[in-house]
């Protein structure tokens, strides 16, 4: 996708030498020189992604005359505000030029894109951009099936589909062009009809691949994405981006092992690329090698995105010292935390249990993180899990409008600490659709740390969904107040429906 872009961005270079400045009320020299300024500056503020200064610059010479603008200095300002997000000003921008775009094919492409990656729900005005187009080329063809890309529906892949059936030969054998319709319909969810394009492509070019991959994973076929990979010679920085996130995703041995393997032939000329550096980390901690990860770390640019990932690291491997370790580390390179830092380090003072070193670190967080939701329901697990109940309750009591997650981690803290009265209590408070299935586990083992069998079988009994984690719960409550025959009754009620479960029986 990033050639069709620079494909594209060389298109509207050969169109700004050779267009003609639309003047409305003069032809001098000196008046073309002075528009053609203006859009070669716009486009510098663009290129280094200054947009808002560009826009302004564009607003500064306007003055209710943008109908004598060339078609270059009106792309390059709705560039810009496709980069930032501004539809209102594209919106009027596109208003004012109403006249004059039918055959501009350059401020036509412009629109589209404009209105395909503002996150408002506006390709569908971009398609009806395209469909006013009689002879679209490569550049607006792209851009459609981009647009259908956005939307995601049933009525953009029957576009995509129509126009690639109309489309003509030339545009059939342009990679870059089939790059984005196959990323339309991955999009769209026609797994098949992708495949099927992609497979009759004679010539298969890197894009093609990162866009069948993508889709793979959007889908849920990341075994697909791994084995598609391995028929790419010469893989580049984005098809290994994709890889090492289905490796992420996939949390296998295999994957591990292959992460490692593609890790180590990659040019060194990659190792410059943060994003895939920061996807690679991310494949290490996924698959559970936060060692290997650690040493990726300690050669990496310091973010606090990956200061959060080899943190998840370490906690998800059970060694909070680590993480706190770390953030100290941080603390040091002068990186300020964000909402995610904290949450690994509220994680990892839960493992260690220590209430003095707990309430010396919880005072480092800024008030803006401690009034947060997330950080409440967080302290709340972590006070519960070291024992110190008052705590939690306290923090609960000061939430306004407890959502789900925080009714759940002070039901567990009631549970872990043998309150299975006062949990009962809380389960009951609780509105109906907060209710899941991991509130019913908590407060099934509230019942059984606290000996409350009759009570867990009245809850259990009203549970509509029971999966087989609220079976093994009940099971549990069952055997360790000795009801031996009454939890194997339960077994044979869950196996007449259901496969084995061993640990059920341990």
């Amino acid at each position: 996708m990033d050639k069709m872009k620079n494909f594209i961005s060389i298109k509207l270079i050969k169109h700004v030498i050779t267009m003609q400045v639309f003047i409305k009320h003069s032809t001098t020299t000196t008046t073309i020189q002075s528009k053609f300024d203006l859009g070669s500056k716009m486009k510098s503020l663009n290129d280094n992604k200054q947009f808002k200064k560009a826009l302004d610059l564009f607003d500064k010479y306007n003055k209710n005359n943008i109908e004598i603008y060339s078609s270059f200095i009106i792309t390059q300002a709705l560039k810009a505000c496709a980069s930032i997000g501004d539809l209102q000003r594209g919106s009027t921008i596109h208003h004012l030029i109403s006249s004059r775009i039918k055959d501009d094919y350059y401020i036509l492409a412009s629109l589209i894109h404009l209105y395909s990656y503002i996150k408002n729900n506006m390709s569908n005005k971009a398609i009806d951009i395209f469909n006013k187009i009689e002879n679209p080329n490569e550049i607006i063809l792209n851009l459609l099936f981009n647009a259908c890309a956005e939307l995601k529906t049933n009525e953009a892949l029957d576009l995509a589909k129509e126009t690639s059936k109309t489309m003509s030969k030339s545009f059939h054998s342009n990679p870059y062009i089939l790059s984005s319709f196959l990323d339309a319909l991955m999009k769209c969810g026609d797994i098949k009809y992708a495949q099927s394009v992609f497979d009759k492509s004679k010539e298969k070019v890197l894009p093609m691949y990162g866009a069948m991959m993508k889709g793979y994973i959007i889908h849920n076929q990341l075994e697909e994405v791994i084995n598609l990979f391995k028929e790419i010679k010469n893989p580049s920085e984005v098809n290994l981006i994709v890889f090492f996130n289905a490796c992420a995703h996939l949390k296998t041995q295999e994957a591990l092992d292959l992460l490692k393997k593609i890790s180590k032939t990659m040019p060194k000329c990659y190792y410059s690329n943060h994003r895939l550096l920061t996807a690679l980390l991310d494949g290490f901690i996924k698959c559970g090698d936060s060692s290997t990860g650690e040493i990726l770390f300690s050669k990496m640019k310091k973010t606090v995105e990956n200061y959060g990932n080899l943190m998840t690291g370490f906690n998800q491997e059970n060694y909070p010292e680590k993480t706190l370790d770390l953030f100290n580390k941080m603390k040091k390179d002068n990186i300020e935390a964000n909402i995610i830092i904290y949450l690994c380090i509220i994680k990892a003072l839960a493992y260690i249990g220590d209430y003095s070193m707990s309430e010396s670190i919880i005072k480092q967080i800024p008030y803006s993180f401690v009034v947060d939701n997330q950080i409440k329901t967080a302290l709340i697990d972590m006070w519960g899990k070291n024992g110190y109940v008052d705590e939690a309750r306290e923090i609960f009591s000061k939430i306004p409008a407890p959502d789900k997650f925080a009714y759940t981690a002070m039901l567990n803290s009631y549970g872990l600490n043998g309150m299975g009265t006062e949990a009962v209590t809380l389960y009951y408070q609780m509105p109906q659709d907060f209710i899941d299935e991991i509130t019913n586990i908590c407060i099934l083992n509230a019942c059984s740390h606290s000996g409350l069998v009759d009570r867990a079988r009245f809850i259990f009994q009203n549970i509509q969904n029971k999966s087989e984690s609220i079976y093994g719960a009940m099971i549990d409550c069952l055997s360790r107040a000795s009801f031996f025959e009454e939890a194997q009754q339960l077994i044979y009620t869950y196996e007449r429906y259901h496969p084995s479960v061993l640990s059920m029986y341990s």
